[in-house]
């Protein structure tokens, strides 16, 4: 979460300064949205087995007297800080850099490790726990994305008819997958982008690269559970690749890349290619124009 406030003000430049800003302003925004079903429901169930095994008088009535009867023992502290390795790794791998996005990876685990601490402390409360977290799932959601988006879905063969179709149009796609944190997390960034940046000449599009498997191989894509290809943006210029993120170096070695709205505009020279497309519209034929006449 020290991604929201990280600038020392004093020696900022008002570039740094504006960026602060708008983290400022998604921390506040994440906030509000913590207030949804979705969040206050996983939140209570990821958090049951830690309050309702240690606080009084809850545990008295729910646990059989013994040694940690309002405590945990050796074996649930294990899970416990297990879990939290996960967690962190996890996060770190996926890139969250939002409040939200560390909720959403952890929500997960938390409720699957609370499972397995119900199921372990009486099979009668691990079933319950079973159908609320079902319920939950089925019930409430992770809120999606509701914002303007002006992007192309593409298809195995469509991308390609797209890109030679008119070489003056540069595009902006993503390459994701619908089982990836990574990817879900980036989804309404990239929704947010192509609302403020598309133009005539100027066009967003998205490859679920799960369903067609054929174009991340083309694209050099590594679409397996373990990749850190995924998402994976491509910058097309004259029909070609022009830039991607995360890029590969010299050593063919896979730089990482955080995938937070900021650097994706920085490191693909989102301002510069919008002003470049805007100076250079496409130009429409004159033929209209003649008919009207």
């Amino acid at each position: 979460m020290g991604n929201y406030f990280d600038v020392n003000f004093n020696s900022a430049t008002p570039k740094e300064i504006t960026s602060s800003f708008s983290l400022i302003m998604a921390f506040l925004h994440d906030i509000k949205e913590l207030v949804r079903p979705y969040y206050l429901v996983n939140c209570i169930l990821s958090i049951s087995f830690l309050v309702l095994k240690t606080v009084s008088p809850m545990c008295m009535y729910l646990f059989p007297v013994g040694e940690s009867q309002c405590e945990l023992d050796m074996k649930q502290s294990e899970i416990m800080f297990f879990l939290l390795f996960v967690i962190v790794m996890r996060a770190r791998k996926t890139g969250s850099v939002t409040m939200l996005a560390y909720l959403s990876t952890g929500f997960m685990y938390c409720k699957v490790a609370s499972l397995i601490l119900w199921f372990n402390a009486d099979p009668r409360y691990g079933l319950v726990f079973l159908v609320l977290f079902v319920l939950q799932a089925i019930l409430f959601p992770e809120p999606s994305y509701t914002g303007p988006e002006k992007v192309v879905y593409f298809n195995a063969t469509s991308l390609e008819e797209e890109l030679n179709r008119n070489k003056k149009v540069v595009w902006i796609v993503t390459f994701y997958t619908v089982w990836s944190p990574s990817c879900v997390n980036f989804a309404s960034t990239f929704s947010k982008l192509s609302a403020e940046y598309t133009l005539d000449n100027l066009k967003f599009g998205k490859v679920d690269v799960g369903r067609f498997p054929e174009l991340a191989k083309k694209y050099y894509i590594n679409d397996t559970s373990f990749s850190r290809q995924l998402p994976t943006i491509i910058v097309f210029k004259n029909g070609e690749e022009y830039d991607r993120r995360p890029a590969i170096d010299s050593k063919g070695q896979l730089q990482k890349f955080i995938f937070n709205e900021d650097n994706v505009k920085v490191q693909l020279d989102f301002n510069n290619i919008y002003n470049d497309c805007k100076k250079n519209p496409i130009k429409e034929k004159k033929e209209k124009r003649v008919k009207s006449e």
